[in-house]
């Protein structure tokens, strides 16, 4: 839990998580308190990574302080500003709960404060931000580490798309959110290799994400699923036996001609218009038959093209083993329908993850 009025971004689970302060990475306010207790399953015990301290200098900080308390061991580590800064990028502690402390009184600058943290069950814990450069990587070419959950809205940019890969220099966690290989609320194993860098890296939305349009790196950062090392056709795309609607919208254009919307235009790679349900229609569905049961990991969506400028903006999913009994999606929270982010145009591609991956023949 976190209390206080200088409270930022903030993501705590039991098994890790990111927090930061009010404005990071811009100045943080004056006069403001931030008590984040951080809590492990029993038996375990908490690792913490400090990506950023920049708290204004000050006498035993007194004027801004970060200070952190082990309760169960009676430990205190701090307080830590500027010119009193953690002697180590990651602290181990003895303990499954700790409390962070962040205060600041009048002052001019400082980023103030990125930290992340995870259980003591996952050693190779990202530092803060998720720097690839932050990690110094082994000297072998495919490494792994653990993002913490929360990366998605931290500071910084990525550049490239899953198909691509990454410029060396995106912030490595924010990155494995938007290649669809963990999911922000939990966090997760991370394992990707370090390759040649390629002219030029396109941008893309994906997972709630958009990426930058960057120019060439000395290296790039290409993610592996786990599933690929035991199947390497998990990131296939699926054929699709038959689709099936709520209903498809019969045009009249302005010369007369008909145009029928049908489902089976919905295929991916459809040229000119797609599919689209009566304009009426409440509650719209859209199902693809698989054929047989298949393990789906994700889905891509695009809006019908520039010439018929159409496109769903959110959707939710549903899946079906039978095409009679219909599970919502819920995602790794399970408390509530997931509502996806799908497209702002109608000619850009959108992917979304699905982690759990979905077992079914059946998706609305």
């Amino acid at each position: 839990v976190s209390t206080g009025n200088g409270c930022g971004h903030t993501l705590l689970t039991p098994h890790s998580g990111t927090l930061s302060s009010k404005n990071y990475p811009g100045t943080y306010p004056n006069h403001t308190m931030c008590r984040w207790r951080l809590r492990a399953p029993p038996g375990t015990s908490l690792l913490l990574a400090f990506g950023d301290v920049d708290l204004e200098p000050s006498e035993n900080c007194a004027h801004s302080s970060l200070l952190l308390a082990d309760p169960q061991a009676g430990t205190a580590y701090g307080p830590y500003c500027r010119n009193s800064i953690p002697s180590a990028p990651l602290l181990l502690t003895n303990s499954s709960t700790v409390t962070v402390l962040f205060n600041s009184t009048s002052h001019r600058s400082g980023r103030g404060l990125l930290l992340s943290y995870a259980t003591s069950q996952h050693p190779g814990v990202q530092r803060g931000s998720g720097q690839e450069g932050s990690l110094t990587p082994p000297l072998t070419m495919c490494f792994s580490v653990y993002c913490p959950a929360g990366c998605k809205d931290i500071h910084g940019d990525i550049w490239g798309n899953p198909s691509q890969g990454y410029r060396d220099t995106s912030v490595l966690c924010k990155a494995a959110v938007h290649a669809g290989v963990i999911a922000d609320e939990l966090g997760g194993q991370v394992t990707l290799s370090r390759e040649k860098g390629i002219t030029l890296y396109e941008s893309a939305f994906a997972n709630g994400l958009h990426s930058k349009r960057g120019s060439l790196s000395e290296k790039r950062l290409i993610f592996h699923k786990v599933c690929c090392l035991l199947s390497p056709a998990c990131d296939d795309v699926l054929e699709v036996a038959a689709f099936n609607a709520s209903s498809w919208w019969h045009e009249v254009d302005a010369l007369g001609q008909d145009r029928a919307w049908v489902a089976e235009r919905a295929a991916l790679s459809t040229t000119g218009h797609s599919w689209a349900a009566e304009p009426s229609a409440e509650a719209p569905w859209l199902e693809l038959d698989l054929g047989t049961r298949r393990n789906v990991t994700g889905i891509i969506t695009k809006g019908s093209s520039e010439q018929h400028d159409y496109y769903v903006m959110s959707y939710h999913v549903s899946s079906s083993r039978d095409g009679k009994n219909w599970r919502p999606y819920r995602g790794s929270s399970g408390q509530e329908d997931k509502v996806f982010e799908g497209n702002a145009n109608s000619h850009g591609e959108v992917s979304n993850a699905f982690i759990p991956s979905i077992v079914a023949r059946y998706i609305r």
